[in-house]
């Protein structure tokens, strides 16, 4: 079939790729969007947390740069840290502007949520817990109606197209080829790779693959936050997430005696670390997430799933256990997305640009999406145009489709590279089939020492000489310590 040419091809529906495309578009470009799901199928959708951003009276960009380096463990790169936190209120301004609409009070003020890790109320949300479906709907009927997105549902890419040194565009699962100037990867993270997971099913870091096997670099493989509060229950709702925001209104976690025993409010690596402890202590599977004195009100969709489950929050304790939930190392990119490789471009989960360091602080994540889906768009269109030559020669060697992995290696990442880890449980994991196991693993074994979301049995002290040290890998080559800048 005749190749697709385009300016800006974005990979992914969820929040960054649907604002990336949308910048691009709004800055005259044209944009092809390819999206395995139906537009509003993506994993953006389940988004309970909101965006994080300075915009309270009290509030400041330089206070919630304090909280994200806090967080991070020594490991946040300060300058990406920056750039988030000053641009986050101008996201919040024009997805407003978009039609989006934010929770207010009775005085039509933002409503801002308090969440673990931030030191001032700045979690704006959307419907209480629904703020990615609120997002994604909006964006989504945005993009759908723009003259000049295309819009490719039901598409899978399978391969990048590499000639004269950069990514010339991509190749998707039915043939069809896509020549563009810029190809931006907006494809998710990749937490469901573990066998207990907040995550759907597609969020593999099959982005991840491509990226790695083009010849970009994937830096801070090592570091996968593990959520707290994921329900442990054979109910159909095991693994349901319940957002950290009821937390910061008052819920609370209760250990089998029925006390409490750690700071609901703490980041998310020292609550879920509590959380595990808590369990290996009394051997109960789980510990309660209490609920009963939280204004069921706030958090409609919450209450509503746990009650379908066969759970009371306003009555009863909800069984709840950590779980893989949110990545953040990703493909290497620079502050406007690029990556290492030319042409190529990265943002929202799939992407590490290091602003979340060794633990992301609370609903980061969404306001990342947007700050750096709008840089990210603005560099692409600066691109040189792609060759279509050269991209039908690269596309007659295009590779395979990246791998699913098997319940065997979801097991073996759970188990050897969960919320604790040791050299001789990664070292096993580097003979696993799937590509992105070994990649995990050997970026894993680098970093010895014990930081945020990464716990090494083996080397249980933190390491001063490694605060701000990136481990980046690409395909095939050995993992290497990179000092941030």
């Amino acid at each position: 079939m005749d190749p697709i040419e385009t300016q800006v091809a974005v990979v992914g529906a969820g929040a960054a790729g649907l604002y990336a495309a949308l910048c691009a578009a709004r800055e005259g470009a044209r944009v092809a969007l390819v999206s395995a799901t139906p537009l509003a199928g993506s994993s953006s959708w389940w988004a309970q947390g909101g965006l994080a951003a300075a915009m309270a009276d009290d509030d400041s960009p330089a206070c919630h740069l304090a909280d994200t380096i806090a967080a991070g463990r020594g490991a946040v790169r300060e300058s990406a840290a920056r750039v988030l936190c000053d641009e986050a209120p101008g996201a919040v301004g024009d997805l407003t502007a978009l039609g989006v609409r934010f929770d207010a009070d009775r005085y039509g003020c933002l409503a801002l949520g308090l969440e673990g890790g931030h030191s001032k109320r700045r979690v704006v949300h959307a419907g209480g817990a629904a703020t990615g479906r609120r997002l994604v709907r909006q964006l989504s009927a945005l993009v759908a109606e723009h003259p000049r997105i295309d819009v490719l549902e039901g598409r899978r890419a399978v391969a990048l197209l590499v000639a004269g040194g950069r990514c010339q565009g991509l190749c998707l699962l039915d043939g069809a080829m896509i020549v563009a100037g810029a190809v931006v990867l907006a494809t998710g993270g990749a937490a469901a790779m573990w066998a207990r997971t907040t995550n759907p099913a597609g969020a593999v870091g099959g982005g991840l693959l491509l990226a790695s096997a083009a010849g970009a670099a994937l830096a801070d493989l090592e570091f996968v936050q593990f959520h707290p509060t994921a329900v442990a229950a054979p109910n159909g709702a095991d693994g349901f997430l319940v957002t950290e925001a009821v937390r910061g209104e008052g819920a609370l976690l209760l250990g089998a005696s029925g006390e409490r025993f750690v700071d609901e409010l703490a980041p998310r690596d020292e609550v879920a670390l509590a959380v595990q402890y808590e369990m290996a202590l009394t051997g109960a599977p789980s510990v309660g997430l209490d609920m009963r004195d939280v204004n069921p009100a706030l958090f409609p969709n919450v209450v509503s799933a746990l009650r379908r489950a066969g759970i009371d929050p306003e009555r009863e304790l909800v069984p709840v256990a950590p779980a893989a939930h949110y990545m953040m190392g990703g493909i290497a990119t620079d502050l406007n997305g690029r990556a290492t490789l030319p042409g190529l471009y990265a943002v929202g989960e799939c992407s590490c640009t290091g602003l979340h360091g060794a633990n992301r602080l609370a609903s980061n994540s969404l306001s990342e999406c947007f700050v750096f889906g709008a840089r990210a768009a603005r560099s692409a269109l600066a691109e040189p145009g792609a060759d279509p030559g050269a991209a039908r020669e690269e596309y007659a060697a295009r590779l395979p489709a990246p791998p699913t992995p098997s319940p065997e290696s979801r097991e073996a990442l759970w188990r050897a590279a969960g919320l604790e880890r040791d050299g001789d449980g990664l070292r096993s994991l580097t003979e696993d089939p799937h590509p992105l196991v070994r990649l995990i693993a050997s970026s894993a074994l680098v970093r010895t020492e014990s930081r945020g979301a990464h716990q090494r049995r083996d080397f249980p002290r933190l390491d001063r000489d490694l605060d701000g040290v990136h481990v980046t890998v690409a395909d095939r080559t050995a993992p290497t310590l990179e000092r941030g800048s």
